[in-house]
């Protein structure tokens, strides 16, 4: 596939009225990333060499969010799809070719499925290839129209559609590709007379038609994958599909996730062979797990945690901003934060490392081998030392350096002294 005969426009310029949200609704996430983001991961999976995204309500904190080199335009006031796509062309005014129309609502797209759509239409020579679908309950969606020699001559949105038209089953899912030329002739001929007095890019698939161009269509395999996202509910519903897909990788890959309907790990996490993820365990972004680690269940890891080879970190757990080093335990419930945590050490159920003094986060280090008794505070910045052990219920006073191998006990907490009589 000749990809640098293909160009994308992305269009992202929408409010999402039924979001609720000051945010944008391209930056809502979906498993800890904006949804655009896997829009423009897909325009790079496909090796799209051109690509113009269409900016419109907050567009700089959209824009913000995108990379450097990624040109952008502005649709300054919201006239629908036909004038976002229109608005972008003068940045494509020197490229012939397929033009892939992409929505940055649309994040659950498979390359597979879009490298199908475009090889039909670059083989098909189609002035437009359409993703369509087969639905029983087609409800909010375009309907495709077909002539009497069931060739496509049109799309009509749900709004616009009549009683018969709204019984018709097959959809448009958004996606399209279209001849360059094709398309900068028929969008001049677009007009607003529609329910909503918008310039829809869909008026293009009549155009087209009446002017006597082949219009085809590549019907989709998975309609979950033309999940569009205009609700929080149908975010919520996304995030589901994502997390089955993420979740099915790492076990591709060689992990174990002992629930994947329970277990939550953002896009990105790396997790090594041989580990075992737990029923109940949240894994947000930002958190590497190496090989051979045991965490959950009802473990939460948080931004910055990275666990070494053959961790095994257990029931109600925190983890933020935390490196630990291979073979160490914390097998129950506790919270470790800003910590640098050595190999063959042991955490005692119940430790808190009291990280946050009211302005700054502080820094526990904890030496190789040393064991932490049961529900030790730790009030940080602290060094504990190699080999060293906390009596269980102690309290380790900010600023305090434990020494290798030595034994403290107490509140606060206090050198273990030699033959002294606790008893």
């Amino acid at each position: 596939m000749k990809n640098n005969s293909i160009a994308a426009i992305i269009l992202a310029a929408g409010k999402g009225e039924r979001m609720k949200s000051a945010l944008p609704k391209v930056l809502h996430e979906i498993c800890c990333r904006p949804m655009l983001g896997y829009v423009m991961d897909l325009v790079s999976d496909l090796k799209i060499r051109r690509s113009v995204v269409v900016l419109g309500f907050e567009s700089q904190q959209v824009k913000r969010f995108l990379p450097a080199k990624v040109k952008t335009v502005v649709q300054k006031k919201l006239l629908g799809t036909a004038d976002a796509v229109k608005q972008a062309l003068p940045s494509l005014k020197d490229f012939r070719g397929t033009v892939l129309v992409l929505y940055g609502d649309n994040p659950l797209f498979k390359k597979a499925t879009i490298e199908k759509l475009i090889g039909r239409h670059i083989e098909s020579k189609a002035a437009a290839t359409l993703l369509t679908a087969r639905l029983e309950k087609p409800f909010g969606y375009g309907r495709i129209l077909r002539d009497k020699y069931c060739s496509i001559c049109g799309i009509v949105e749900e709004k616009d559609a009549d009683d018969f038209q709204k019984e018709f089953k097959e959809i448009n899912t958004g996606m399209v590709c279209f001849d360059s030329e094709k398309l900068r002739q028929s969008l001049k001929q677009v007009k607003a007379k529609n329910v909503k007095k918008e310039y829809y890019l869909t008026d293009v698939i009549g155009i087209l038609h009446n002017n006597g161009d082949l219009v085809e269509n590549v019907l989709i395999d998975d309609i979950n994958e033309a999940l569009g996202i205009n609700s929080r509910l149908e975010l919520a519903e996304a995030n589901r599909f994502m997390q089955k897909r993420i979740n099915e990788e790492h076990m591709k890959n060689g992990v174990t996730i002992i629930d994947p309907d329970s277990a939550w790990i953002a896009f990105a996490t790396r997790i090594g062979r041989d580990s075992v993820i737990y029923p109940f365990t949240v894994i947000e972004k930002d958190v590497t797990i190496a090989d051979q680690c045991s965490v959950g269940p009802f473990a939460h890891l948080r931004p910055g945690t990275r666990l070494e080879d053959n961790v095994s970190v257990g029931n109600f757990i925190e983890i933020s901003r935390s490196k630990i080093a291979s073979k160490t335990r914390a097998k129950h419930f506790g919270f470790i934060g800003d910590s640098r945590i050595g190999s063959l050490v042991n955490i005692g159920a119940g430790t808190v490392t009291a990280n946050y003094d009211g302005e700054n986060k502080n820094i526990t280090c904890i030496g190789d081998k040393a064991f932490i008794g049961s529900d030790t505070v730790i009030v940080a910045p602290v060094r504990i030392g190699k080999g060293a052990k906390t009596g269980a219920g102690s309290v380790v006073t900010r600023g305090m350096n434990v020494a290798d191998n030595s034994v403290v006990i107490g509140v606060p907490a206090r050198p273990l002294k030699k033959g002294a009589d606790h008893g």
